[in-house]
């Protein structure tokens, strides 16, 4: 069984992100779909989809210059979702689109589309996550660093 999403839902998705990004995705990916990507209904499982963003965040970070070692200063997640569009089934390749939202203090908005190339890269998937940077000794929030801020203002990384 496929949940299709609420319209309501989904126009409340693309009202949001359109307010909060630009137009041009700040990064793209490309994650192939392991076979044991799938559940019991042969579809990619819904908290697979959670995991594709997670690795295009960590991408996205890493070509940023943002060391996720666990020491320091670094970014958490405090709250993701994820509306289904269509099922993806292996074997493919999803391409996944990020897109960053205006800072706050010490936070700030991460968006996602995930395309099917076999399926002629149509949308299949949205999602979004609260990135906030900490400092883990506290276990307090911490304002942004300025290289974040900067990312955030020309959206664009280094080098790309």
């Amino acid at each position: 069984m496929f949940i299709i999403p609420t319209s309501r839902y989904v126009n409340y998705f693309k009202s949001k992100m359109s307010r909060d990004t630009l137009q041009k995705p700040i990064f793209i990916c490309r994650i192939p779909v392991r076979w044991g990507d799938m559940d019991a209904y042969h579809h990619i499982n819904n908290a697979m989809y959670l995991r594709y963003m997670e690795e295009a965040r960590i991408q996205l970070l890493y070509q940023a210059g943002i060391k996720m070692d666990g020491r320091g200063l670094g970014p958490v997640i405090v709250n993701a979702s994820c509306t289904f569009l269509l099922p993806v089934t292996y074997p493919d390749t999803l391409v996944i689109e990020c897109y960053i939202g205006d800072p706050g203090r010490s936070s700030f908005m991460s968006y996602y589309k995930l395309y099917s190339q076999s399926q002629q890269d149509r949308l299949v998937c949205e999602g979004s996550a609260k990135i906030v940077w900490i400092d883990p000794a506290e276990n307090k929030s911490v304002p942004l660093p300025a290289k974040i801020l900067d990312i955030i203002q020309s959206q664009s990384l280094p080098n790309t």
